[in-house]
């Protein structure tokens, strides 16, 4: 049996984000394909020396959400930066 692979992947640094396609077999007989998301952060726990990772799977209607919310965090950090968060140094 072959794995559902991945689309498209896309990285920055520790930041990975996948599209998958999906299928679903409907009550009817018929089948629906769409896709789906995964938003994955790596890092290796220092203590443990191992790599752990945090996930969340998204659908299409979540993304313009998530779009929106990062772009408030990112505008509250950068504008509320402090000397002592780095200023824009980070």
């Amino acid at each position: 049996m072959v794995s559902n692979l991945p689309i498209k992947k896309y990285r920055a640094g520790s930041i990975e984000g996948v599209i998958w396609s999906n299928k679903r077999k409907l009550d009817t007989g018929g089948e629906v394909e769409f896709k789906t998301a995964t938003l994955r952060r790596s890092w290796k726990d220092k203590d443990q020396n191992i790599w752990r990772e945090e996930k969340i799977n998204v659908r299409r209607t979540d993304l313009a959400k998530i779009a929106v919310i990062l772009q408030q965090l990112q505008q509250d950090m950068y504008l509320n930066a402090t000397e002592q968060e780095g200023g824009n140094n980070e």
